[in-house]
């Protein structure tokens, strides 16, 4: 402000001055006025200077000017600058904030008020089949035609979510959407979308599992009230006595097995990993698999033939688990060989490493479209024929996971007419060979109670 008003101060001094000099009074007027306004053009330059600058947007060279105008140019150089930071950092948020929402599992679709899509994830994208760049600004409506949908949006209550048909769904492979609008702002519209294809899958074995244990419980104890009121009302003769106790008898240890199973599985998903550092003999376990397997062959009156391999090697893992595993596989190809048929428990090293152990048997075989079930609980190919042989339905799920939480994987080939043959390849990790002689006799297991 000093340098503005001395300026001017100086411009008027001069003008009147040299109009003194040149023409007197008269001359000193005339030179004021016209100093007056070469100040007036001079100091309007420079305004239209600043001003053409700030309507570039402060763009181009740097101005440069002193006085009250270079002191107004510096302040909206200032201002423009500070404009400029915080749109970087607003334009900045707003993309951490899209590549966290294109992050997310769940599907994000925003809607203006005509129920056209403005932005979407790329989640959303897969779930509803909607392309993110082509389809913008096309109406959500002519997207996603599944009828509950119309019907849901339609309707205008939003208070729950809907479940749609994924567009990725297959017969083999079903793929269920919830979808839910949330209305914001002047009448646009935040649809949510998720994938709950696992939550409808573990409902659906929760409501399996529980049906499936409730009538395998069920109808031993249907058996068990028969016998015990067929006892007290009617009069029995010994041998009549002794053969229901030993049917009640069977259906009691039928349903403790269950049972037994059952809390096996249990204590598999909820404890800690198996430790890598206790070394079991696999010749042990064999051979306890062999004693098990010639005593279930007796009990259901098949003669079969029953040939172990002999082997060296140790396992590390938890020996209960392990001889579970393996046990149920023998048992499985007990029960289900003929009589006359035969069994081969093999233990075959590999080259890299690893193990196999493989039980092959003689039996009718198993249709390719029951493979990849046969872990599931309590599935059964015939139930009534799993039924007669004893079985639970559950001891392939105590295999599959045993195995997963010895680092294994499980393979099962198997045809119709063919035999079958399911074998756990153990990890090089878990294998080792043992220094005791090829002779020395196997060390008693400790059983799972």
């Amino acid at each position: 402000m000093l340098f503005r008003i001395s300026l001017f101060v100086a411009i008027q001094l001069a003008g009147t001055l040299a109009g003194w000099w040149a023409g007197g009074l008269a001359g000193a007027l005339a030179g004021l006025a016209i100093a007056s306004t070469l100040w007036f053009l001079l100091d309007l330059w420079r305004g239209l200077k600043v001003a053409l600058w700030l309507r570039d947007g402060g763009a181009g060279p740097e101005l440069r000017m002193r006085g009250l105008w270079g002191e107004v140019a510096d302040r909206a150089r200032r201002a423009l600058r500070s404009r400029e930071q915080l749109a970087l950092d607003s334009q900045r948020r707003l993309q951490d904030f899209l590549a966290a929402i294109q992050a997310s599992p769940n599907g994000v679709v925003l809607l203006d008020p005509d129920g056209r899509i403005e932005w979407c994830n790329q989640t959303a994208a897969a779930q509803l089949g909607i392309d993110a760049h082509r389809d913008m600004l096309q109406l959500i409506g002519n997207l996603v035609r599944d009828p509950s949908f119309a019907a849901y949006y339609a309707a205008k209550d939003y208070r729950r979510d809907i479940v749609v048909t994924g567009r990725e769904s297959t017969s083999v492979r079903p793929v269920r959407i919830s979808v839910q609008l949330h209305p914001y702002g002047e009448g646009r519209q935040l649809l949510l979308t998720r994938d709950i294809t696992a939550l409808e899958q573990a409902d659906a074995m929760r409501r399996d599992f529980v049906a499936n244990v409730s009538h395998e419980i069920r109808t031993p104890l249907t058996v068990l009230t028969g016998f015990v009121e067929t006892m007290q009302t009617l009069p029995l003769s010994r041998d009549e006595q002794l053969r229901y106790l030993d049917l009640m008898g069977r259906q009691a240890h039928r349903m403790q097995t269950l049972v037994s199973d059952l809390l096996t599985l249990s204590r598999l998903e909820g404890s800690p990993p198996p430790p890598a550092g206790d070394w079991t003999p696999v010749a042990a376990l064999l051979a306890q698999c062999e004693q098990e397997a010639r005593a279930l062959g007796g009990t259901l009156g098949k003669q079969q033939e029953l040939r172990f391999a002999d082997t060296d090697a140790q396992l590390a893992g938890a020996q209960s688990e392990l001889h579970s595993a393996l046990s149920n596989l023998v048992s499985n190809a007990v029960r289900y060989t003929g009589p006359g048929g035969a069994i081969d428990v093999g233990w075959q090293p590999l080259p890299d490493g690893r193990a196999v152990f493989s039980v092959r048997d003689t039996g009718p075989g198993i249709a390719p479209e029951h493979v990849p079930r046969l872990t599931e609980r309590f599935y059964r190919i015939d139930r009534s024929r799993s039924r007669e042989t004893g079985g639970t339905g559950l001891g392939l799920a105590i295999v599959k996971h045993v195995v997963q939480r010895h680092g294994a994987e499980l393979k099962i080939e198997s045809a119709p007419g063919a035999g079958s043959t399911f074998s756990i390849v153990f990890p090089a990790a878990r294998v080792r060979m043992s220094a005791r002689p090829a002779a020395a006799p196997a060390a008693p297991l400790a059983t799972e109670s």
